[in-house]
């Protein structure tokens, strides 16, 4: 029997889509097609925000879209090496929460301590995050 999958594909660095190779052990032949194009806006934005560690209290990752976002920021020289000199450091004073484990890996790809990845979704991290204690000098 055949199965489409409408769903993006898997990165390709970690090997077959998991959906294809555990339909294949039961005989199906599973066909993916992606549904969703996806294009990042706003990496300027994005970069001048993070260059600013000052006016935020930390930062909350809500899936591996948004890492990807940044490490396309820090390709470019001059941004990876601002990153690497001062601003890692300056935001790994401050929280960086995550929803998941896929995106606390990101996180600590781009050198920050993840917190919360064991919550598991939105509304728990929310709570998990409102449980931690406030840090005045983080605003």
């Amino acid at each position: 029997m055949k199965v489409l999958l409408l769903k993006d594909p898997k990165d390709k660095d970690s090997g077959p889509d998991p959906y294809i190779k555990e339909l294949g052990l039961y005989g199906l032949e599973a066909t993916l097609i992606p549904v969703l194009s996806f294009e990042f806006l706003s990496l300027e934005s994005l970069f001048e925000k993070l260059s600013h560690p000052e006016c935020y209290g930390g930062l909350v990752f809500t899936s591996p879209r948004a890492l990807e976002a940044i490490k396309i920021c820090l390709k470019e020289n001059s941004k990876k090496e601002a990153w690497l000199k001062s601003l890692k450091q300056m935001w790994n004073i401050k929280p960086t929460y995550v929803v998941g484990k896929a995106t606390a890996s990101l996180v600590e790809e781009i050198g920050l301590t993840p917190q919360g990845e064991k919550c598991g979704n939105a509304e728990k991290l929310a709570e998990y995050i409102c449980s931690r204690p406030v840090n005045s000098a983080s605003g």
